[in-house]
């Protein structure tokens, strides 16, 4: 993913950018602050320097992008976004893992910016698609989504196979045919 380090200044006073590795603190909060909104636990210690190292480090596995108003020197909001890959469409797709306003910034157009930025990357880049997943009761964002024109997709089924269960998947054996 290209590196954009150069601020975006948008129309409603609101400064995007690329996070940096300075950032990372700064990020780590605003993803414990949604993990709080969406009533989940937030990362562990360890979990916490994974996603320092996992956004900055030499290969890094997703991209952040942060939103900062004029009257706060830390950022308000942010968006994580990384790339997955369609092997129908042969395009890739932009996944975006998380997007989020602190409280007290919300109603500034800074989500609405982040999101519209995120969907210009996705054009820019060639994806065939751009997709992400909202909480079922977070009626205000299904709203936002759906003005956009994203489409809910209930003929899919989400699974997640925790990573406590990862390990203990039986192996297959190599010579045998399913």
């Amino acid at each position: 993913m290209a590196d954009h380090p150069t601020p975006h200044h948008t129309p409603h006073s609101v400064t995007l950018r690329r996070a940096l590795r300075t950032d990372g603190p700064a990020l780590v909060r605003l993803i414990c602050s949604l993990a709080e909104f969406e009533h989940l636990p937030g990362p562990d210690a360890e979990a916490q320097v994974r996603l320092i190292e996992d956004g900055f480090g030499e290969r890094p596995r997703f991209e952040a992008w942060l939103a900062f108003v004029q009257e706060s020197p830390d950022p308000i909001g942010y968006a994580i976004i990384l790339e997955t890959y369609s092997t129908f469409q042969a395009r890739p797709t932009l996944y975006l893992e998380d997007i989020f306003v602190l409280p007290a910034y919300r109603r500034r157009g800074a989500g609405s910016e982040l999101l519209r930025h995120c969907i210009r990357l996705a054009h820019e880049r060639g994806c065939g698609r751009m997709e992400w997943i909202c909480l079922d009761w977070n009626t205000k964002a299904q709203l936002i989504y759906e003005g956009l024109g994203a489409q809910r997709r209930s003929e899919w089924v989400l699974y997640r196979l925790p990573h406590e269960k990862l390990a203990d998947q039986p192996r297959m054996n190599a010579n045998r045919r399913e």
